[in-house]
């Protein structure tokens, strides 16, 4: 067996390598690989648009014949054995390339290949380690979400002033957060497959709900607003947080506003990570955030904290 510490280290940046893979792998999991041979990388892959190649084939198609035996793949998910109309399974390319090792993050969900990746691997005479490491898990949370839980990996945002509102009154200026906040939404929507809004919201601010950050503006997610109110123009409905569910080919979901529907999807238990940005200004009167949201933050993680102009961004994940 290798050092595990060192095997860790290469899924954790085969993990960094998948996150090119978001969101145009969709509705494939964005996945990283990384060949190894003699402590020097000599191939690295993710998944594609559209979900193909898939990240082992992206990486052995840069590699001539017989170059990956006795490497070490390290793959962020299990290799699919699927049968698939689009390409060999990965579990067989592999098992062709004939690495010495395959080390894994995390078993694939998918009752077409759970497990049987693994043994296909092993059949061909190739040493298999799963490590199961915390990179590799967060890499893939929406994928492992939809196929564990049925419904995609749900990311409630909210910027809110220091006394507590989210919004100024109806007909005043409805920014509260500076420029590089509002860029750093931007780069979290372009990873996003959709995104959610209350109809209040909807009807309101017109939002555009779209990805304008130069280079990556053909990554703006699909549109959905809560309400029951029939089919709003320019997006599509869902008539309850439930209803997410039924977006099967969703992976990710990013929940934008406003205070009633960021309540509805905390009351149906349906949060998995909160993004807060905090505006140093107060505002006096408008819209206030839910009152037992700043209760629920007490029992979540911090994952992450950064100051961004003169607004911070904290992102907290349910404490599992």
């Amino acid at each position: 067996m290798q050092n595990a510490a060192s095997d860790a280290r290469w899924l954790d940046a085969a993990a960094r390598l998948a996150a090119r893979a978001r969101p145009l792998s969709r509705p494939n999991p964005a996945v990283g690989t990384i060949f190894v041979k003699d402590e020097r990388v000599i191939a690295r892959g993710w998944t594609q648009a559209s979900g193909r190649p898939h990240a082992e084939a992206h990486a052995l198609a840069q590699l001539p014949p017989g170059v990956a035996h006795g490497s070490t793949a390290y793959v962020t998910l299990e290799p699919c054995a699927h049968e698939s109309s689009r390409g060999p399974a990965c579990a067989d390319l592999l098992a062709e390339a004939r690495p010495a090792r395959v080390v894994i993050g995390v078993v694939d969900p998918d009752p077409r290949t759970s497990g049987d990746g693994i043994a296909r691997l092993q059949a061909a005479g190739i040493e298999v380690e799963l490590l199961d490491t915390a990179a590799s898990r967060t890499s893939l949370a929406g994928y492992l979400s939809q196929k564990r839980l049925g419904r995609p990996l749900v990311t409630l945002k909210i910027a809110i002033s220091q006394d507590g509102f989210m919004a100024r009154p109806a007909g005043q200026d409805q920014w509260i957060t500076g420029a590089e906040a509002r860029a750093h939404v931007h780069a979290h929507r372009a990873r996003q497959d959709a995104i959610l809004v209350g109809s209040g919201t909807w009807r309101a601010d017109r939002p555009r709900l779209d990805v304008r950050l130069p280079g990556i503006e053909d990554r703006s997610p699909k549109r959905y607003v809560l309400t029951t109110d029939g089919v709003p123009e320019g997006a599509e409905a869902i008539g309850s947080p439930g209803e997410i569910a039924a977006l099967a080919s969703l992976q990710y979901l990013y929940v934008e506003g406003g205070a009633a529907t960021a309540q509805a999807f905390l009351d149906a238990d349906l949060v998995d990570r909160i993004h807060i940005y905090r505006a140093p200004i107060t505002i006096g009167e408008g819209l206030r955030a839910p009152e037992a949201f700043f209760d629920l933050l007490e029992r979540w993680e911090v994952t992450e904290h950064r100051q961004l102009g003169s607004d911070t961004f904290t992102a907290y994940s349910r404490v599992s």
